[in-house]
């Protein structure tokens, strides 16, 4: 069972919805590791990629782990599913993304078999590549590792 504390979504949402310095750190426990960073692109791949290589700088996943890199790119796809509503298509169809996006990685549960989960929250605009025709957009995925 979740404790109120450990909802590694709910963390995950709060960072990226949150402006700097609005989310206490003393919020994350202290074995989760978690960035949070930008991204704007008419390319889901450059949006993808963005993600990817924060995580790995960050040392969230371990960069010649394949399940760890395997286990991220489906849970921004999924949050991205969200954000772009089940159509993973940007400049083809004259959209673009302004994103934030938080990714937390820790073991929500009480049980430390359950092993480390990751979390990516993206929160932003999407619409139209022309300024002030955007609209807010948020998704969240989160997968096993």
């Amino acid at each position: 069972m979740l404790e109120k504390t450990n909802r590694i979504g709910r963390l995950a949402m709060l960072l990226a919805l949150a402006d700097e310095g609005e989310v206490s750190v003393e919020l994350i426990p202290p074995e989760w590791h978690y960035c949070i960073g930008k991204v704007g692109s008419m390319n889901s791949q450059k949006v993808v990629a963005a993600m990817e290589t924060a995580a790995k700088s960050q040392h969230i996943i371990k960069a010649d782990v394949y399940r760890e890199t395997h286990a991220l790119y489906h849970a921004i796809m999924e949050a991205f599913y969200g954000v772009t509503r089940g159509q993973v298509q940007l400049g083809d169809v004259l959209r673009t993304v302004g994103l934030r996006f938080a990714i937390v990685r820790g073991n929500p549960y009480a049980c430390e078999s359950e092993g480390d989960w990751i979390a990516v929250a993206l929160y932003g605009t999407i619409g139209a590549p022309v300024k002030g025709l955007e609209h807010e957009a948020i998704g969240l995925g989160i997968n096993h590792i």
